[in-house]
């Protein structure tokens, strides 16, 4: 069955948009008037305070916290050094960035797996060489440790116009005052050290154990393709050559992209490196490093084909982009003109900066209905159903606008019974955060959160209708996966996950499972 995107856009205080299969829920987001989203938004920003011990800046972007910048997300445009350290600064991120682009492009050799059928007495062999060797090289360890900073930066762009703002410089006792109203109402250090530790392990610790740590893109997913840590490029840490306290100024402007929401007490995480999404490619306006190709496009010939495309866009100098995996199948011209949406974006953003008076809202990421109509809408999707006027308009002009042929799937629901009732997605939204979830088989699921991870417990129930102990639970945990991977996507969960299935005595079966969860998640 075809799927549909409804958009409840009746009241002006909530918009809704689900994706179903049927009556089967597949996507659900929602935003409402007193709370939106601030991932992706860009500000022109102020820096409040400058803290060395975490080698970081505490930034007033106009929210209701101030956002914490980490140095190794501040570009070498912002450094108030020489002209001339700061041109042999971005020449050397430039040459890097190209050779990660050129790195990237090379086949990756696979890792072998460890054979397990050793014999006990060479694991014991090898035990007793090791042993012998630490004794005698009288505990030294033959290796000098390297001091990896985490200042590595990547890219450049002409952002001198507001790196250059003239900065000045406050007195002892002003510093002092800022710093003492901040700190413990803004971030306690503890708290901002363990949420900068987080935003590292949200974008380097999620890799699959057989490919290569470094990703390609740097936005949002697109039909869930695009997993959102890897469409932001991870700055490989390298030695360190400035401190944050020696190159960024109290009162210094910066323009900043919010990349990881407030939550709790804790501000916004923003970035210098901006990038704003279209429906086929990413611009990133200040980071050096173009003709990139989404890693989830794996089919070589299409790979070469992108890149051709890619290559032929003039990207100006000092900029990158990167073709998502929406546009795998896209022509050229579609590319192209997703790409020149995106410099005209870009174009506006430079002009208001230079009109605005920090802090300030530059650029908002598209409202809902947009971002459904970006990031959701594929192939499979036959049918846009829109509840409301308003929200109608705003679906087809912009349908119109990335995507002409498609603007007549985008239609206006007017009938007397509410859109969701129509399909049966009221009484799914009114339970899809109960803790428990059944199963069709008569088995269950339990979901509970907590600030430190994700608890999933997996119980047969009332499933009892396959021949053994065994099968019972192989079906339940293979029914749980997919229901699993279906809900951390609906309550947009992420973080570290546990999941408590079944026992199972046949390792095949616990393989199959295993299995079964890494291609949900994938797909």
């Amino acid at each position: 069955m075809a799927k549909k995107m409804l958009i409840d856009a009746t009241h002006a205080e909530e918009t809704r948009v689900v994706v179903v299969d049927g009556t089967k829920v597949e996507e659900f987001d929602f935003e409402s008037e007193n709370k939106r989203q601030l991932a992706g938004n860009i500000y022109l920003a102020k820096v409040t305070r400058v803290e060395p011990s975490l080698q970081a800046a505490f930034i007033d972007y106009g929210g209701n916290r101030h956002g914490f910048l980490a140095f190794s997300e501040i570009h070498p445009d912002y450094y108030q050094i020489p002209v001339a350290d700061r041109e042999a600064l971005l020449a050397e991120e430039r040459a890097y960035a190209k050779a990660m682009a050129e790195e990237d492009e090379k086949p990756k050799p696979k890792r072998r797996r460890r054979s397990r059928s050793r014999s006990k007495a060479e694991e014991v062999k090898s035990d007793d060489a090791v042993e012998t060797k630490e004794v005698e090289n009288n505990g030294a360890s033959g290796m000098d440790v390297v001091d990896l900073g985490e200042e590595s930066v990547e890219g450049s762009s002409p952002m001198e116009l507001v790196a250059e703002t003239p900065v000045d410089t406050p007195e002892s006792g002003e510093a002092d005052e800022a710093s003492k109203d901040e700190t413990p109402a803004d971030a306690p250090a503890d708290d901002v050290k363990a949420d900068d530790a987080d935003t590292t392990d949200d974008a380097d610790g999620e890799d699959e154990p057989l490919e290569a740590t470094e990703k390609d893109d740097r936005i949002e997913s697109v039909a869930d393709d695009d997993a959102p840590e890897e469409l932001r490029p991870v700055r490989k840490p390298r030695p360190r050559r400035y401190k944050i306290q020696e190159v960024i100024k109290v009162r210094q402007i910066l323009l900043v992209q919010v990349v990881k929401e407030e939550r709790g007490n804790k501000g916004a995480a923003l970035t210098t490196y901006l990038s704003l999404a279209g429906r086929y490619c990413v611009l990133m306006p200040n980071t050096a490093r173009g003709g990139g190709i989404s890693r989830k496009i794996t089919n070589a010939a299409d790979r070469k084909k992108l890149k051709a495309i890619a290559n032929e866009i003039e990207v100006p100098e000092g900029a990158g982009l990167i073709v998502r995996t929406a546009g795998a199948k896209r022509t050229k011209s579609e590319i192209k003109r997703d790409y020149e949406y995106l410099q005209r974006l870009w174009e506006e953003i430079r002009a208001l900066t230079l009109k605005s008076i920090a802090p300030a809202k530059i650029y908002e990421e598209g409202n809902l209905i947009k971002r459904s109509i970006r990031d959701l809408y594929n192939r499979e999707i036959d049918e846009v159903l829109v509840e409301g006027e308003e929200g109608y308009r705003v679906a087809k002009d912009f349908m119109k606008m990335i995507m002409p042929s498609h603007a007549k799937n985008v239609k206006l629901y007017n009938e007397s019974m509410p859109l969701f009732a129509r399909y049966q997605v009221e009484g799914y939204l009114a339970s899809m955060f109960n803790p428990t979830v059944q199963l069709k088989s008569g088995g269950y699921i339990v979901i509970g959160i907590t600030e430190a991870l994700v608890a999933i417990d997996v119980n047969s129930g009332r499933s009892t209708k396959e021949g053994s102990i065994e099968d019972t639970a192989l079906k339940t945990n293979l029914e749980a996966s997919d229901e699993v991977a279906r809900q951390l996507r609906l309550r947009d969960l992420a973080g570290l996950i546990v999941i408590d299935y079944i026992d199972m005595d046949e390792r095949r079966n616990n393989n199959a499972v295993e299995k079964r969860l890494k291609d949900r998640l994938k797909n």
